[in-house]
């Protein structure tokens, strides 16, 4: 039963597209198992670029079958829409399936979610306002849509209005908005419903079987372990589970049936949005590492907070997720520096610490604790193999892979498919 996760070690934007990608010409089934049209990957073929918000990496690899798990918030305009864009370039979008209990976006969590960041003012979150944190609160209330309602229009109506008849109540009386008809909720996502239908499947069925036939399944997480709602730097969080136990609960696969979890790192640290972020750089090489790096948001197009490494994150992440392997990216924007400062440590009311602090209010005041490793002015955008990066690259990544307790098993030299390093087999 070869079933991998595959999730961001950091914060999110570690490159996650790239490296699903990379195995998705491996691998039989690519899914996503939590979050929505937040959390966007680019992915680099050849010459063309594509940028993918809500759909699985592997729809880009032809042998693979892209699944969109029942803990994803589907948004079913933005799903139409960027598999029109893909069709529209010639990629086979055919195979998809998605979760008939995946939840549905509304256009009423789209309003709420961006109402209620103006209202936060400075206390806001920095969601995305695409309505992601309104769903999945509906889920737990159990007022949520799934996309199962979309084909019986009496469930559907009903669930609307019970969800709107709180919401409407807000609206109007507290953020002095207009209230929404739920006969117009319901007429348009009745409008979406035969346009997916052929997609809809029951994938908790479709891939416990594929790993009873040896099938290979990757499963994607979306934002990184630092956005997790439970083990995140809460309240500055997403609104699911981007660790890997999430993969068992948005996928409907058990824990038992998990032979890897590789945990994505950037070769520096970026962040979008608000929260604590120990490393970051309001300097000339902040700027630097955002400029060469292109940090800029691929779904949000917000520019991303920019910092060095942080290996105290990077033990964290390898103990929540149990991660058996690191995939580093980015390594070739470290190019040009003569020392790469390392963050190994904080220090918190004037003590070390080597352990990511459980308490917000230490994390908050935590300063870096720096250790300063020599860098490298070749270019190894073009490097095949570990023993091709000059010795100075080798002597980082090594002291990385010791600091964030787990092997690095594949080097980004560069964006493009083909620039990375392998040095041990996922697979």
């Amino acid at each position: 039963m070869p079933a991998l996760v595959l999730l961001g070690a950091q914060w999110g934007d570690e490159g996650k597209g790239k490296a699903t990608d990379l195995l998705g010409g491996s691998v039989d089934y690519v899914v996503r198992y939590q979050g929505g049209n937040n959390a966007g990957h680019t992915v680099v073929v050849g010459d063309q670029k594509y940028a993918l918000h809500l759909l699985p990496s592997g729809i880009l690899s032809p042998g693979c079958t892209p699944v969109i798990g029942n803990g994803v918030v589907v948004d079913p305009s933005v799903l139409l829409s960027e598999l029109s864009g893909l069709n529209e370039r010639g990629v086979d979008t055919s195979k998809l399936l998605i979760s008939g209990n995946a939840h549905v976006i509304t256009p009423y969590n789209v309003t709420v979610d961006k109402v209620t960041e103006r209202f936060l003012g400075k206390r806001k979150i920095g969601t995305t306002g695409r309505g992601i944190g309104p769903t999945y609160a509906d889920k737990i209330n159990r007022v949520g849509i799934r996309v199962q309602d979309l084909y019986d229009e009496s469930i559907l109506t009903q669930k609307v209005e019970a969800a709107l008849d709180v919401k409407n109540q807000v609206l109007t009386k507290l953020y002095n908005r207009r209230a929404i008809a739920v006969d117009q909720v319901v007429e348009e996502l009745l409008g979406y419903a035969e346009q997916i239908k052929p997609y809809v499947a029951d994938t908790v069925l479709i891939l416990n079987q594929a790993l009873d036939d040896d099938k290979v399944v990757l499963f994607e997480g979306g934002q990184g372990t630092l956005l997790d709602i439970d083990h995140g730097t809460y309240p500055f969080v997403t609104s699911s589970n981007p660790t890997a136990g999430g993969a068992c609960t948005g996928a409907g696969v058990g824990p038992t049936k998990i032979s890897r979890v590789i945990g994505i790192l950037k070769a520096y640290t970026t962040r979008v949005g608000s929260g604590p972020f120990p490393t970051e750089l309001f300097d000339d090489d902040g700027e630097a590492l955002r400029r060469i790096g292109g940090e800029r948001g691929v779904t949000t197009g917000r520019d991303r907070r920019c910092g060095w490494f942080d290996a105290v994150i990077a033990r964290y992440a390898t103990r929540v997720n149990g991660l058996t392997d690191f995939f580093l990216t980015k390594l070739d924007v470290l190019t040009g520096w003569e020392q790469i400062p390392v963050c190994v440590a904080y220090e918190i009311d004037g003590e070390r610490v080597e352990e990511l602090p459980y308490s917000q209010t230490d994390f908050h005041h935590a300063k870096p604790i720096y250790e300063n490793l020599p860098g490298w002015s070749e270019d190894i955008t073009k490097a095949k193999s570990f023993s091709d990066l000059p010795k100075n690259a080798q002597n980082y990544v090594r002291a990385l892979e010791e600091m964030s307790g787990a092997p690095i098993s594949a080097i980004g030299v560069g964006p493009g498919r083909d620039e990375t390093i392998e040095v041990n087999s996922f697979l």
